[in-house]
């Protein structure tokens, strides 16, 4: 049988803003390259709020950071 991460929004956020930190990218400077509010940014990569966003959120914020989709999806 197949393991699924139930958890993988908490992966992918602290994935994201690992990714962000690395990169010296602050959450404001990531809004606005992927056209989203910095509250938005905040809130995906909070482990209180635990928003869940889209795919299409995913993919840009991937392509921002430049980092694989696969790489965000790793824990």
């Amino acid at each position: 049988m197949i393991q699924f991460d139930t958890n993988i929004y908490d992966t992918i956020r602290k994935n994201i803003k690992k990714y962000r930190k690395e990169k010296g990218i602050t959450s404001a400077r990531l809004a606005e390259m992927v056209g989203l509010s910095h509250d938005f940014i905040r809130q995906i990569e909070s482990e209180k709020v635990a928003y869940n966003f889209s795919v299409d959120t995913f993919y840009k914020i991937s392509v921002a950071l430049n980092v694989k989709l696969d790489d965000l999806i790793k824990k």
